[in-house]
C-alpha cells in the first residue's frame, strides 16, 4: 500500500520546527505506531494496525517527486538509524492533588481518568508521584474547562497554560539539550527509547 504526500516520506521533525530533518528510509510498524500516537501527522494511527496484522508493506511517497522510494514501513528488527521528534504545542500541564493533602491512590487515579474519559480529553503525557498526578493536555477550550470544573469537585488542581510538549523516540542527552535550550523544564518522563519533555520559554 503507498500513502502520496507533499512531504518525501516519513521525516525525524516537522519541517516547521526544525530547519534540517532527515528522511527516514524504513520504519518498524512498532516505531510508526509510536509516533502516530505521539502526534506524528504524516500517517494516521489507524492506518497502521490492519496492515500490520496482515503484514502488508506501507509506503510513504511524494506525489512532488514520484520517482524516489520514499519510506517504507514493514516488519523488522531494527531502530530508527536518527532521533525522532514531535512538537505539540498549545498545551495546558495540570497538577491535580487530593483537597486534603493526602496521598495519590489507585482510587484517586481511577476517578480521575474516568473523568478525562468522561470529557474525552486525551492525556498527552502524564507522571505520578506521592501527593499529585500531573498530565499535559492539548488546551481544547471546548472540552477543558468543564474537565477541570468536574475535577475541583474532588481535587486541587492548579495548571499552565502555553506549555509545549516535545517527544523525541530514541533520544541521547545531545537531543535533549537540544530542544530545551533557553527553556523552562515542568515536567520530564524517560523511557528506554523515549522521553517526553513539558516546556515553556524562560521569560
Amino acid at each position: 500500500m503507498t500513502i502520496w504526500k507533499d512531504v518525501p516520506g516519513v521525516l525525524n521533525a516537522d519541517p516547521k520546527w526544525f530547519d534540517e530533518t532527515k528522511l527516514i528510509p524504513q520504519l518498524t510498524y512498532q516505531d510508526a505506531i509510536e509516533l502516530t500516537y505521539y502526534g506524528a501527522t504524516v500517517i494516521h494511527p489507524k492506518t497502521i494496525k490492519p496492515l500490520q496484522n496482515k503484514n502488508i508493506p506501507l509506503y510513504v511517497r511524494s506525489f512532488i517527486d514520484p520517482v524516489k522510494e520514499g519510506t517504507r514501513i514493514h516488519q523488522a528488527q531494527m531502530h530508527l538509524p536518527v532521533p525522532c521528534f514531535i512538537f505539540k504545542v498549545n498545551q495546558v500541564l495540570l497538577s491535580i492533588s487530593p483537597k486534603d493533602f493526602s496521598f495519590i491512590v489507585e482510587e484517586n487515579l481511577g476517578e480521575i481518568f474516568e473523568m478525562f474519559a468522561e470529557h474525552r480529553v486525551k492525556m498527552n503525557v502524564m507522571l505520578n508521584s506521592a501527593i499529585s498526578f500531573s498530565v499535559s493536555v492539548d488546551n481544547d477550550e471546548r472540552k477543558l474547562p468543564a474537565l477541570i470544573a468536574k475535577l475541583r469537585e474532588k481535587f486541587r488542581v492548579l495548571y499552565n497554560e502555553n506549555v509545549e510538549l516535545v517527544t523525541i523516540r530514541y533520544y541521547d542527552q545531545a537531543t535533549i539539550d537540544r530542544v530545551t535550550a533557553g527553556k523552562q523544564i515542568f515536567l520530564e518522563v524517560k523511557s528506554r527509547y523515549t522521553v517526553q519533555i513539558v516546556m515553556k520559554d524562560n521569560a
